[in-house]
């Protein structure tokens, strides 16, 4: 793992919460996008080096829909940038880790992405995160 990728904060009213992050960071949204297989909506802020993405799902059948009913809005996940994810979730897998996909999948962002189960990370979800580069 490079470097810490984001941190995915699950709400309720994606524009209602794009506007406090704007005012609380002082950042403009660069980017919202819809994820239609994890039925999510996300809108994602830089502050320096790092990045915040607010999640607000799109369907009652959503994880970020279970995920507030049962916690309520905060956050949802911790994401971290690989070089190789094909790699780093074999790696994972034999230190034992539960992966959530058997293979990696389209996320937000230009990302393929890989969530480990947050039980075997002290309740976190963490998701591996690799840029998709164009040939």
């Amino acid at each position: 793992m490079t470097k810490i990728e984001h941190i995915g904060i699950a709400v309720k009213n994606l524009s209602q919460s794009v506007e406090i992050y704007q005012r609380l960071l002082n950042a403009d949204c660069y980017k919202t996008e819809t994820v239609e297989t994890e039925k999510v909506r996300t809108a994602f802020f830089r502050t320096g080096e790092n990045k915040i993405e607010l999640l607000e799902a799109t369907s009652p059948e959503s994880p970020i829909a279970r995920f507030l009913e049962k916690k309520g809005e905060g956050i949802h996940h911790m994401a971290f940038a690989v070089d190789d994810i094909l790699a780093e979730m074999e790696r994972l897998r034999a230190e034992g880790f539960t992966l959530l996909n058997e293979q990696p999948k389209k996320g937000a962002d230009n990302k393929m992405v890989c969530f480990v189960h947050p039980k075997d990370a002290n309740g976190v979800l963490i998701e591996l995160c690799q840029e998709i580069k164009w040939l």
